[in-house]
């Protein structure tokens, strides 16, 4: 089929310039090769597709046949081809991301801008979920790419830390006084504690770091959204868990005051996760190299 598709474009720009010289001329092949492509291909199908005459060549009714379906298959392929092409450039098609409401505007929102404008023709597709949700996501092929709050252990996914982030306790303005000194963590576990809730991986990583200092966490509020958590703060309902990275407003405007604690909780990361063994699309490499250069 390979060779006779090449056969079957060299006929095709017989057809269109009624010569066997001039097609030679536009294929930069010589006339004589011109000649015996079309005498093997009229062989092969046992039909005279041209009449030749001293004028040059005339498509008989086979020829005239053969010709339309050849114009039509060569144009599908043709596009096919500048479609190829403009995912190649990027000048089309789509990149699903997995990623949580936090991360999302605290985070993600910059890098998202600035593909956009880069590549303005690839369609973004937003999927909202908790960590495990995003990494099913990527498993069962909803999503190419998620980024997410680390860690995460799953020998099916490659993961790559691309920001570090801190989890710190903050109050507002009725429990300022504690924050002249550091704390214990059992005094901490004793006041009125705001957490996100349980499901999200900032909550578990938290919890652990307690755990395995032998206390347990018993929040008085369990919030979905971490911006409740800061309004919730703010207004003196409970010390809360946040990250300090996502709470700079807060703090710098005195709204929240951070909480020395004598214990410092260990550093984590966010980062970019997606399945280990399945090529990343050009469009999801070129968003991954974005935010892992930076």
């Amino acid at each position: 089929m390979i060779g006779k598709l090449d056969s079957y474009r060299i006929f095709n720009v017989v057809s269109r310039n009624k010569s066997f010289s001039k097609a030679a001329q536009e294929l930069y092949m010589t006339q004589s090769a011109v000649s015996q492509a079309i005498s093997k291909l009229e062989k092969e199908l046992e039909i005279l597709l041209f009449y030749r005459t001293s004028r040059g060549v005339v498509l008989t009714n086979e020829g005239i046949l053969l010709n339309e379906h050849i114009n039509s298959a060569l144009g599908m392929i043709n596009a096919a081809e500048d479609k190829m092409l403009e995912f190649k450039t990027l000048k089309t098609g789509q990149l699903r991301i997995g990623v949580g409401d936090t991360i999302s505007r605290y985070f993600l929102l910059p890098y998202l801008e600035e593909f956009h404008k880069g590549y303005p023709e690839i369609k973004l597709n937003i999927l909202n979920g908790t960590t495990t949700e995003i990494c099913d996501f990527i498993k069962t092929g909803k999503a190419d790419v998620g980024i997410c709050n680390l860690p995460i252990h799953d020998e099916h996914l490659q993961v790559i830390p691309c920001k570090e982030i801190q989890d710190i306790f903050v109050c507002g303005e009725k429990y300022k006084k504690i924050t002249e000194k550091p704390i214990s963590l059992e005094y901490l576990l004793g006041m009125p504690l705001i957490f996100l809730e349980k499901k999200s991986n900032s909550r578990m990583f938290v919890e652990n770091f307690f755990k395995n200092r032998g206390f347990h966490v018993s929040p008085v509020f369990e919030l979905g959204s971490f911006d409740l958590v800061l309004e919730f703060t703010k207004i003196n309902l409970g010390i809360s868990c946040v990250i300090k990275e996502f709470s700079r407003d807060y703090l710098e405007r005195r709204d929240l005051y951070e909480i020395t604690l004598v214990e410092e909780i260990p550093k984590r990361s966010i980062g970019i996760c997606y399945l280990k063994n399945i090529p990343l699309s050009r469009a999801a490499k070129k968003f991954v190299e974005s935010i892992n250069n930076v």
